[in-house]
């Protein structure tokens, strides 16, 4: 594809196909996302219907295997537009010195012909070869335009070098402009070649993500034996040895051993972390020193980095809302200048004098040359794929162009506690009541069977010891409020005190005073009760996160008003929120209340991003304007987000403001220079400055502008990957 001309007709091609619902294509990347109904219609239609206007699809390529493919095709692309441009180049600066010195020599013409030509139709030729294929179809694109401007411009001067008389007998000079022809076919290979360049740069992210995997492994064996394998035939529950100075090539847990690795290609955190047995591992990072054994739990496409790359080419082939309006303007865009071009003509052939005609040929050819869908349509999907990648890069990953815009516009953000302004990783630091040990071993039985971090500390806790745990016949998860189960015929409930009072449970004093006292020290309370009857409590303390005070000051600073919303009690709730200056906090609230809480924002008229990391938090986020997960937290929480936040550290989420506005403040420039660009070379390349001072834009000129529209507006999208972002 050339243009956004060539983006319509794609899409309106294969949106026509019967069982398709959604068609978007990128004409950055070269290519298109379809959303279809397989039992209508097959990937093979898809490429017929494409083929049919001219283009064709590559398909039936592995998922692991695209992004290769893509990039071979793009590296032949950029080999053909450089050898076409080389020769071009070669053949196209005689004959402008032919022009320029001997125009009035009878011989140079000829020897221009002769150079022109093999310009025109052997290093120009795929201009002609898609106008025609565009023609067939009743479309049109840039092609057309090439084409057209220097298909006339060379007729025209091959017919008066042949018969120059039937001009002469008129009285008119028999001009002949093959250097416009042969230039502007040098300038705008020479812009294409450069535009391909760049456009590697904005696809970057991707070949550094996927070159995150190592191609093989080193498999432990059962017998112990230790053999090296692709890393496609690793298996789910596969013993794999991790080497000092190794990528670790899929998700998985210590067995043995220890080590120090960097993360900081999926996190952006440039210190290493340890791990040791019983810890996580991800695909993607490096282990330093020590080595290690661990057991695969994700593979392929399954682990974090698998989704981060699918995320990551899913969001750079996505298109902003802003595009909408592009797409309108390129679906007519080659037709209207089209009709401006003739019309130029036809103007300069009734007022312009004596050399009317010769005039309206050269500003009907620079009308045709100058103008430039391709910078129309690389305006925005090149700034996002940056835009994107970049962030990436910081370990911040985008779902779509589309939340990429939003997150532009936030003037609210929501905060969990738990896991997004604490570290996740809470701690029992007293226990209160619960003398008995069987007591002990029940609550341990039943917190074991829930997957909240408070549960899990308690688990943690209670796990000193030899006596015997319980089983649980019975259990109830209720998000927000705790558990319910049933063990040894008691019927136990632990979760907030707020869960305990909605089920009228009966607290001591002395338990009630003892809370207290631990919660103005800032500890969450887990309460057990036991066949309606408080029996003890659980303080439970989670650090605040290097830096959580530090992002809300910068939120604040940006315009944003930032609040929390905690499952915890009012006393755990305010000593978190004046840790880290938030005026604004919201305790002991259920999934539904977050989510009440987010609609109320909506109903003052704000843009609202909910943050969260936990199951709780999920109904919240589906409800916000923007959903940010921390890449912690769990599955569901990312599946909902629009923005996950890999690295735990929260300041990611200031940063990931300050590029969005920088990424959509480039798509506005890129979008705004397109259009100017067209809005003001179009009129000047059809003569509008002639009666004011004589000018007429040379078509070579406007060649070398058309060119260098769509590499400008590439090269300013390519500033995002390098922009400093504090």
């Amino acid at each position: 594809m050339t243009c956004a001309s060539c983006v319509q007709s794609v899409e309106s091609m294969l949106g026509a196909q019967q069982g398709v619902q959604e068609v978007v294509v990128n004409l950055a990347t070269n290519s298109v996302r379809v959303r279809f109904d397989d039992a209508a219609v097959t990937p093979e239609v898809l490429r017929k219907a494409v083929q049919s206007i001219g283009y064709d699809l590559v398909i039936d390529v592995a998922d692991d295997g695209l992004d290769d493919a893509l990039a071979r095709e793009q590296q032949q692309r950029i080999r053909s537009l450089r050898d076409r441009m080389i020769g071009a180049l070669v053949l196209a600066v005689p004959v402008m010195i032919l022009g320029m010195v001997f125009m009035h020599a009878a011989w140079a013409r000829w020897v221009a012909w002769a150079l022109t030509t093999p310009v025109v139709f052997v290093f120009g030729r795929d201009f002609f070869i898609n106008a025609w294929k565009q023609a067939r179809h009743r479309t049109a694109n840039m092609d057309t335009l090439v084409a057209l401007s220097t298909g006339m411009a060379y007729l025209f001067s091959a017919f008066n070098t042949v018969l120059p008389q039937m001009l002469e007998e008129r009285g008119l000079t028999a001009h002949v402009y093959f250097e416009a022809a042969a230039v502007v076919i040098a300038f705008i290979l020479l812009g294409k070649w450069l535009e391909e360049r760049a456009k590697v740069g904005t696809s970057a992210a991707i070949r550094q993500l996927m070159g995150l995997r190592p191609d093989s492994v080193v498999r432990v064996e059962e017998d112990g034996a230790q053999q090296e394998v692709p890393l496609g035939d690793v298996a789910i529950g596969d013993l794999l040895l991790v080497r000092p100075g190794e990528r670790i090539a899929v998700d998985g847990r210590v067995v043995d051993g220890s080590s120090f690795v960097d993360e900081s290609a999926l996190t952006g955190e440039p210190m290493p972390v340890e791990r040791s047995a019983g810890m996580a591992v991800l695909a993607g990072s490096v282990n330093q020193k020590g080595s290690f054994r661990m057991r695969a739990e994700k593979v392929g496409a399954t682990t974090l980095l698998g989704r981060i790359i699918s995320t990551v080419r899913q969001a750079q082939g996505s298109k902003a809302p802003v595009q909408r309006l592009v797409d309108r303007v390129a679906a007519v865009f080659v037709p209207g200048v089209m009709v401006a071009a003739l019309l130029t003509f036809l103007i300069w052939w009734s007022v312009g004098g004596p050399d009317a005609s010769t005039h309206g040929l050269l500003a009907m050819v620079s009308v045709l040359v100058i103008a430039c869908p391709c910078a129309l349509g690389l305006a925005t999907p090149t700034a996002i794929m940056a835009g994107v990648g970049r962030a990436a890069e910081m370990g911040i990953l985008i779902k779509d162009a589309e939340s990429l815009e939003k997150v532009r516009d936030l003037d609210a953000i929501v905060l969990d506690k738990t896991g997004t302004i604490t570290e996740g990783r809470p701690r029992v630091v007293e226990m209160i009541g619960l003398e008995e040990v069987v007591d002990r071993m029940a609550v341990r039985a039943i917190e074991a069977r829930s997957e909240h971090p408070l549960a899990q500390a308690v688990v943690a806790y209670l796990t000193n010891g030899k006596a015997a745990v319980p089983e649980v016949d019975h259990f109830e998860s209720h998000p927000g409020m705790g558990v319910r189960a049933t063990v040894n015929g008691h019927a136990w409930t632990i979760g907030s005190r707020r869960s305990l009072d909605e089920r009228r449970v009966q607290v001591p004093m002395e338990l009630v005073r003892s809370a207290a006292a631990l919660e103005r020290k800032g500890s969450t309370l887990v309460w057990v009760a036991r066949d309606g009857q408080a029996v003890g409590a659980f303080a439970i303390t989670d650090p605040v996160k290097e830096g959580a005070a530090e992002a809300v000051a910068r939120l604040q600073d940006m315009g944003i008003a930032v609040s929390m919303q905690t499952g915890d009690g009012p006393r755990t709730a305010k000593a978190v929120a004046e840790a880290v200056g938030i005026p604004m906090h919201r305790s002991e609230a259920l999934p539904a209340d977050k989510a009440a809480y987010v609609r109320s924002l909506h109903g003052h008229g704000k843009v609202v991003a909910m943050v969260g990391d936990g199951i709780n938090d999920s109904e919240a986020m589906a409800v916000a304007d923007v959903a940010i997960a921390m890449g912690k937290g769990s599955d569901i929480a990312m599946e909902v987000a629009q923005m996950t936040l890999i690295s735990p550290d929260l300041r990611a989420l200031p940063r990931a403001i300050v590029l969005s506005r920088r990424t959509m403040r480039v798509v506005r420039q890129n979008l705004f220079w397109a259009f100017i660009y067209n809005v003001i070379g179009i009129p000047i390349a059809a003569g509008v400055l002639y009666p004011v001072n004589g000018f007429l834009l040379d078509p070579v000129f406007a060649g070398a502008a058309m060119a260098l529209s769509s590499v400008s507006v590439v090269s300013n999208s390519l500033r995002l990957r390098w922009m400093r972002i504090a």
